[in-house]
């Protein structure tokens, strides 16, 4: 396995001016193998597409792999309502990805019905139209030999049940899942019991910590937010927290699965510390599992 690391975990210090090419190069110092994309948000005017193109030529020069590009989105809702559009802008996104270099391209699925309706409506619901998203997007991308896949995120589509669900109704040979080995627990749900049913559709994984407190306590106060169930989450270092990375790795391991695993960090602890303390945990989690 090679050990990667998200964008999104230098987000405190890109909101202080740090560029992508920047975390790229503070990535390859610390001894990361991969630098995975997330979003890339530019200043107004910026050229995504000549960015990306300039990312990918830094990226070779210093030594790190480019991994996925991940992005936003919503198939349920569509953009300005109308889900065909959103499916034309995730094409375009397949683009960047390419021009990146990247192998895959990590789109969401829906955050869930914006609209009320006259009954309540579920993921069984929402599905069908989720599946014909996902599906025109990956055979769009597979033309550019971009693999695709959604992440266990959003709360609507976390759980292990209602991801399956979705990549089995896509039936496509080149989309499957970002396992977030963190993320479970914002719906709840034991993230080696999800993984261990997961494995076999794993594309990607991300190692991702936090911290537990039960929602029968009082709020911990800030830096906490609540899982569905009202549980209190609150992110930190891999390796200091509740998750149990080196049992998932190890199922991932005996899966077969030989991918990235890409450290992404959302703590409250100082940005570069906790990526280089994540990094030195979870090469050694990964060498034990």
């Amino acid at each position: 396995m090679k050990i990667g690391v998200s964008s999104y975990s230098f987000s405190r210090l890109m909101k202080q001016g740090m560029t992508y090419m920047d975390a790229a190069k503070a990535a390859k110092a610390i001894g990361f193998d991969v630098f995975e994309v997330q979003a890339l948000r530019l200043p107004d005017g910026e050229d995504r597409l000549a960015y990306a193109k300039k990312l990918k030529q830094f990226c070779e020069t210093i030594g790190i792999e480019v991994g996925i590009f991940t992005v936003d989105a919503d198939l349920l809702n569509g953009f300005e309502g109308d889900t065909a559009k959103e499916i034309q802008r995730i094409q375009g996104e397949v683009e960047i990805a390419a021009a990146l270099g990247s192998p895959g391209m990590r789109h969401d699925a829906s955050y869930g019905y914006k609209k009320k309706a006259p009954r309540p409506l579920g993921f069984e619901d929402a599905l069908p139209v989720l599946a014909r998203g996902c599906r025109e997007i990956t055979a769009y991308a597979a033309g550019r030999h971009i693999k695709t896949m959604v992440e266990n995120h959003g709360f609507f589509c976390q759980d292990s049940d209602r991801v399956e669900q979705l990549v089995r109704t896509v039936d496509h040979e080149n989309f499957g899942l970002l396992l977030d080995m963190g993320n479970f627990l914002c719906a709840d749900e034991a993230p080696e019991k999800a993984i261990g049913k997961l494995a076999q559709y794993a594309f990607h994984v991300h190692a991702k910590d936090f911290h537990v407190k039960s929602g029968c306590l009082p709020n911990p106060g800030r830096g906490w937010f609540k899982s569905r169930a009202g549980n209190y989450l609150s992110g930190t270092v891999v390796g200091f927290g509740n998750v149990p990375v080196l049992q998932c790795l190890s199922i991932l391991k005996n899966a077969g699965y030989t991918g990235t695993i890409s450290l992404e960090f959302e703590g409250m602890e100082e940005n570069l510390w906790a990526i280089e303390c994540g990094y030195e945990n979870l090469k050694r989690l990964v060498e034990l599992a």
